[in-house]
């Protein structure tokens, strides 16, 4: 029987994504915002003129709020600001003369559209051309993209329809906030001092809401299924950030362990900012190199703060989504050498464009590359196979990779590999820019930079002793190597349950892969999700794992967690974990190894 919280009703435990590790004790309070209700509607052309006028009144108008916010940003801690403003400035550019602005003045001119009705099909129209083609787990980029233009468009709606915006201000002190969906915008106007604990039924890991949650420091899970029908106003919960859990109606004795643990944390947390001075290393002195991720170049400032010891994977893909043209040679190379000199001689492994599956977009991509709609694009022209079709795309990254390295160590790493020609081909590739680079007089490095392959498909582990023998260097991406082994997407409804980096079908990979690393002595790292839950580090150090590569809020707590473990002892835990008859089992190993 599930133990009586207070008032008799029963206590209940829902699961979601954890974000921001902590634990928040309160009362379940609501942030309600009006709900816009619009119809379409057609224009005469006599009424061109005014449609416009109103909307580029609206337009001013978010303009102003956003930098209102920008305004607000000085009461927040110094990682937030970084994290946050950023973000509010790529709002404000949209909302200027961008492709999505001239494309609603065009539709309230040509259509003969009302504003609102142009604000609505435009944003809908790019959001979803954005999101084009299924989701996979290795990135949401397509996804936070989307986001970010819907949410242009609710701003603009509102300020249309002058419908007040979401406030957080009167509610209560101390309270749990619980909503639906939390958009980048409504975490910038949140008083980190204010909520005990945040929990949403939409959102992940990936979001731009994440990171500034990350940022901000409130204990924190999104994705919540079913959150909002199991709460109610005032109904006391206890968020745990780091299992990613919300009990509802806890008992007594969860909420005396909820106060214990939190207690616990606290300690803990004061601890970290010595972590940063102190060695990665286990109790018997293995060293462990923990490295962070880079999703986009305004998270630098959080990854050089981090502790890190360099970045283990920078996307690239942000540089190519939704532009008017495709990134030239000039402006790849100008953002990626931000990047080198920013870890001043710490290495930064970049990845090749991994463009096609949840990265399509309207822009400039979609016509020099016309076959990338496809029925199933996370199993069609995606990754390295895309790259090698379209040779000016990798050619011209390739270029201005090999200059940025003469600014510090580069390493490149190529996404979706499945066998050895493919590697082949890349490092061709390379020696052919590497000599026109060189026969222009470009600066470069003193030689090429090591070139290694993204173990994310089944085929490239099982090929891993193959690839070895010519890669520089693996980095494993559980996201979508748990994907493709248990043929599950993890944005799909009902199949959520069946994602799980630690079931025993996908070890057995990451082990191989390991194994057949360390036989051809070349590094190996792991820069997937499975990368920043503490719970798994001494599984990941049983099967031989040495490098690890998070997002930057993560690094001090694995760095704890790695210096609380014995790797003499992590051994039998991986190979019990390999036996395992499912995840399930290999979760409560890892409970009983923690306890």
């Amino acid at each position: 029987m599930k133990p009586a919280g207070p008032r008799g009703r029963r206590q209940t435990r829902l699961a979601g994504t954890p974000i921001v590790p902590g634990i928040g004790i309160g009362a379940v309070t609501f942030a309600d915002e009006p709900a816009l209700a619009i119809t379409r509607q057609k224009i005469a052309a006599t009424d061109i003129a005014a449609e416009l006028h109103q909307f580029e009144a609206a337009a001013a108008q978010s303009r102003k709020q956003l930098n209102r916010l920008n305004e607000r940003l000085a009461g927040l801690p110094d990682a937030a600001q970084a994290e946050i403003a950023p973000l509010l400035d790529a709002h404000i550019h949209m909302l200027g003369n961008s492709r999505l602005m001239r494309a609603i003045r065009t539709a309230i001119a040509e259509r003969l559209v009302s504003a609102a009705t142009a604000v609505i099909d435009i944003t809908e129209d790019q959001a979803q051309a954005v999101r084009n083609g299924p989701r996979h787990g290795d990135d949401g980029a397509a996804a936070r993209q989307a986001d970010e233009i819907s949410d242009i468009g609710r701003r603009l709606l509102r300020n249309l329809t002058r419908l007040p915006f979401r406030s957080f201000a009167d509610l209560p002190q101390g309270s749990v906030l619980v909503v639906e969906r939390l958009r980048p915008a409504d975490a910038a106007l949140i008083n980190p001092a204010q909520f005990a604990g945040i929990a949403t039924e939409e959102g992940s890991a990936e979001d731009h809401t994440a990171v500034m949650l990350r940022a901000i420091g409130v204990p924190a899970v999104l994705g919540i299924a079913g959150l909002l029908a199991a709460v109610r106003q005032d109904a006391m919960v206890v968020l745990d950030g780091e299992a990613g859990t919300l009990i509802v109606n806890p008992s007594p004795v969860s909420l005396d362990e909820a106060a214990r643990l939190r207690a616990v944390f606290a300690r803990g947390q004061r601890s970290l900012g010595r972590l940063r001075r102190l060695a990665s290393e286990t109790l018997d002195h293995v060293p462990i190199e923990l490295q962070a991720n880079l999703e986009l170049p305004f998270e630098l400032p959080m990854v050089a703060q981090s502790g890190a010891t360099g970045i283990g994977l920078m996307r690239s893909e942000f540089l190519f989504m939704n532009q008017d043209i495709l990134p030239d040679e000039d402006r790849q190379f100008a953002t990626y050498r931000e990047a080198v000199l920013a870890m001043d001689g710490d290495p930064v492994t970049i990845r090749l464009l991994d463009w096609g599956g949840d990265k399509q977009s309207d822009g400039p991509g979609a016509e020099l590359i016309p076959n990338t709609h496809e029925t199933n694009p996370a199993l069609g022209l995606r990754g390295v196979r895309l790259l090698l079709q379209h040779k000016t795309l990798l050619e011209t990254q390739l270029a201005a990779l090999l200059r940025a390295a003469a600014f510090g160590p580069v390493r490149i790493m190529i996404p979706m590999v499945c066998c050895l020609t493919e590697l082949i081909a890349v490092r061709q590739a390379m020696r052919l820019v590497w000599r026109r680079l060189e026969a222009a007089q470009i600066r470069l490095p003193a030689e090429p930079p090591p070139l290694g392959v993204m173990i994310e498909t089944p085929a490239a582990a099982l090929n891993a002793a193959t690839l070895a023998r010519e890669a520089a260097f693996f980095a494993i991406g559980t996201n979508d190597l748990t994907m493709y082994t248990l043929a599950v997407d993890r944005a799909v409804a009902g199949t959520v349950a069946l994602y799980d980096p630690l079931d025993p079908a996908v070890l057995k990979l990451i082990g191989m892969t390991i194994a057949a690393a360390r036989q051809a002595d070349i590094p190996v790292s792991l820069c997937g999700e499975l990368a920043s839950r503490t719970g798994a580090v001494p599984l990941l150090i049983g099967l031989g794992l040495r490098q690890f590569s998070m997002h930057g809020g993560a690094v001090l707590r694995i760095k704890r967690a790695v210096r609380a473990t014995d790797s003499r002892t992590c051994a039998d835990l991986a190979a019990a974990a390999l036996a395992a008859t499912g995840a399930a089992a290999v979760h409560a190993l890892i409970d009983g190894a923690a306890a």
